[in-house]
């Protein structure tokens, strides 16, 4: 058995051209899981007494006895070292010691610079700040304390021109860490630059429909990477265990050494241990100690996430760490680690480069609307802005861009990536998984890519 009790803070310090504002909320509890006739039980509460623990781990038995009427098979778990530790994310700043009045002056400025643009109509800046604790005990024998800081930071200018009304993102790089994240992002130094896009957005024609080179910005290619690659290979969606929010997955568990997923180009990284990933933390709610391990390696898949309960279907005697619960109220089950695409080698080509070797084509930044099939395999993806490539050269924003994407088709199109010095680490909070719903937040790092010969249309963006 295991229990996990753990307590839940944040705050948000946003700023518009209407006012300002300033909100936090917290929670905490613990909940317990149990392993009684072959099956998982967990319950969990707010309150914390001796007296309650006891009625929760009771609670927690009777469902995992009434659940094993439906049992197919026994829960087999990886083993696991027992660990006696204490870790909390790395902290140069603690936002806690930071005076509101600084928090409220840095996202002032980006609206004030913004809304300098007289075609500005609204700016909203932000910065939400989370921290967790949360404690795991194992009946193996595990103690383990940690403490996680989050810092999100982001802003959106929306402008109007000629009659229409168009919005431009500034996408901000969440990260685990403190206030230094939210210093580091570049919000002051890129809100004209956003202003000014904003305004462009709003006279930008169509794109011309086709097939095109696609050039993706490491703040987009969060987005492909997370619909079509991270979740593709989640081993619970692959053993049919997972079938909320898109489905299952098209991998199985016979591809790995086999599926060619992309270009040799293509490797790809799971890690939960990189500094200031969103999902990077000590150990995970199995009590598992976070690891780096290869996903895709020059196109091939090689290796999937796993967690001790799922281990044992690809053969390994370890798990890698991917249980996770949204809370002490949420029961722990396979959520996805940072996942990255890793960056070129040395004389990789730059984007500048990208852009000059490609001759009709369109370059997305951001994230936008996305529409994926039931086997994350072919899906749609729209970004926040769009530019047209012609000639070596970005010409001009558009609008309206789409584009499709068979998953295996689409990355065996990938024929450059730009090398570490221009690889970035996006992430995502809201990522929806099981029923009742837990949102996981997790970063995607990804070098610039150019995809060639991708259908680009504008059902939606």
């Amino acid at each position: 058995g295991g229990g996990r009790g753990g307590g839940r803070g944040g705050g948000a310090f946003g700023v518009d051209n209407a006012g300002e504002g300033a909100g936090a909320q917290e929670a905490a509890g613990f909940g317990v899981r149990v392993i009684h006739s072959g099956v998982w039980g967990f319950a969990s509460s707010p309150i914390v007494t001796e007296d309650e623990i006891r009625r929760i781990t009771r609670m927690a038995s009777e469902v995992a006895k009434a659940s094993a009427i439906a049992k197919k098979v026994d829960v087999k778990l990886a083993p696991v070292q027992a660990y006696t530790d204490y870790w909390v994310t790395p902290v140069v700043k603690d936002p806690t010691k930071i005076a509101q009045t600084e928090k409220q002056a840095l996202v002032q400025k980006v609206v004030d610079l913004a809304v300098a643009n007289k075609e500005v109509l609204t700016v909203n800046a932000s910065v939400q700040i989370g921290h967790e604790w949360k404690y795991f005990a194992s009946s193996e024998g595990s103690y383990i304390e940690q403490e996680i800081y989050t810092t999100t930071p982001n802003f959106t200018v929306t402008a109007r021109k000629n009659g229409e009304t168009r919005s431009r993102t500034f996408t901000g790089v969440p990260g685990t860490g403190g206030w230094e994240i939210a210093e580091a992002a570049g919000m002051v130094e890129a809100a004209e630059r956003i202003a000014a896009e904003a305004v462009e957005f709003c006279t930008a024609k169509p794109v011309e429909m086709g097939m095109k080179d696609l050039i993706l910005t490491p703040s987009h290619a969060m987005l492909t990477i997370h619909e079509i690659v991270a979740h593709a290979t989640e081993l619970d969606r692959i053993m049919g265990y997972e079938a909320n929010y898109a489905g299952t997955s098209f991998v199985k568990v016979s591809d790995l050494g086999k599926l060619k997923y992309g270009s040799k180009l293509f490797n790809v990284t799971a890690d939960r241990t990189i500094p200031t990933g969103v999902a990077t933390i000590g150990y995970d709610d199995d009590g598992v100690k976070t690891q780096e391990w290869p996903i895709i390696r020059d196109g091939i898949l090689v290796g999937l996430q796993t967690n001790r309960e799922s281990a044992h279907f690809v053969g390994e005697k370890e798990s890698r760490g991917c249980t996770s619960a949204n809370s002490w109220r949420d029961y722990p089950f396979l959520r996805m680690p940072n996942v990255h695409v890793d960056a070129g080698p040395k004389g990789s080509p730059t984007p500048d480069e990208m852009i000059a070797d490609t001759k009709d084509g369109v370059m997305i930044d951001g994230r936008g609307s996305y529409s994926i099939d039931q086997q994350r395999y072919n899906g749609q993806f729209g970004g926040n802005a769009f530019w047209e490539i012609k000639n070596g050269k970005r010409t001009r924003m558009v609008t309206n861009v789409t584009y499709n994407a068979i998953t295996t088709e689409f990355w065996a199109n990938l024929n450059a990536i730009s090398g570490k010095e221009h690889w970035q680490m996006f992430g995502t909070g809201g990522d929806a998984k099981g029923q009742p719903t837990q949102t996981n937040s997790i970063s995607h790092g990804s070098p610039w890519l150019r995809i060639r010969k991708i259908m680009v249309g504008g059902a939606f963006a």
